[in-house]
């Protein structure tokens, strides 16, 4: 807030607002969504698969990232209430604690994504190779490692973010895996356009490239739906530690709270890409849902 309000002396651009009913309603609809998809992957023992857990793993992830913003929305809204200080000792452990549950989003859906891409690759290019190499025990082990690694590391990073070799790892984390996931994909369509060739003849084997590389394409909805949500607060990081005082940068920021508002909606995208294409998944929320009724 204290870089908001000195952008609005040294530049024109008017601070961008998003009302509050607006994050509340937004977060509240991404954490609902995902809650059904982890119910829906609990509930059916045939989506108890490798693939699935990475997906619920993601789902944890917006969860945790909707979960953020309304508490901080409760936060400020308490402050300008008078019921909380913004410099007191628990304000500052609970603003910690935040910011941390927003890296430990941050990280998760990141290496989730990366896990999902790995899944994939192995899935088309090792297929009769592929139980053996990804069972489930090998998953839970991978998604702990993930977690445990991705909550020590926000902690540490929700410590010391005001250090400069605290915020530039963390920076350059995010383009470095994304670069990593990008040539993952480059490889897995460039190999696969070049199997899907050779057994052109085999039509079984042509069904089972073509369920693959839909899983492939619902991958890399799910990059470019991530991208688009979260590159712009990934900037907004950089630009309020570098270079706050500059007119260009403090125009940027003015648009905080529309950056905010776009990871909210990270988390109702990815639900709605699950249930779009995944006819496992469409059935069991069909299933679901008649059952309620």
């Amino acid at each position: 807030e204290n870089i908001s309000d000195f952008s609005l002396n040294i530049t024109d651009c008017t601070q961008v607002v998003v009302p509050e009913e607006v994050f509340f309603t937004v977060a509240a609809a991404g954490i609902l969504e995902n809650l059904l998809v982890l119910i829906a992957v609990v509930r059916n023992k045939n989506l108890h698969l490798p693939m699935y857990f990475f997906i619920c793993s993601l789902a944890i992830s917006d969860m945790l990232g909707s979960l953020y913003k309304t508490l901080e929305n409760i936060f400020i809204i308490l402050c300008k209430m008078g019921y909380l200080t913004r410099r007191g000792d628990f304000e500052k452990k609970l603003d910690d604690a935040m910011d941390s549950m927003f890296i430990l989003s941050l990280l998760g859906s990141i290496f989730s994504l990366l896990a999902i891409a790995a899944d994939r690759y192995i899935t088309i290019f090792y297929a009769l190779r592929y139980h053996n190499i990804m069972t489930l025990r090998r998953a839970l082990v991978i998604l702990a490692i993930i977690w445990t690694f991705c909550a020590g590391s926000s902690i540490a990073i929700a410590l010391f973010s005001y250090e400069a070799a605290t915020v530039i790892p963390f920076t350059i984390l995010f383009p470095l895996m994304m670069f990593f996931i990008l040539c993952l994909y480059v490889h897995m369509f460039l190999l696969a356009r070049s199997h899907a060739k050779k057994i052109a003849s085999l039509p079984t084997s042509t069904v089972h490239q073509r369920t693959n590389m839909k899983g492939a394409i619902t991958l890399t909805i799910f990059l470019g739906v991530f991208l688009c949500c979260w590159a712009p607060f990934v900037l907004h990081i950089l630009l309020a530690r570098f270079c706050p005082h500059n007119p260009y940068c403090a125009c940027y920021m003015s648009i905080f709270h529309v950056n905010g508002t776009l990871i909210m909606c990270n988390a109702i995208i990815n639900p709605m890409i699950f249930a779009f294409r995944s006819p496992e998944l469409r059935s069991t929320f069909k299933k679901m849902f008649c059952c309620a009724r």
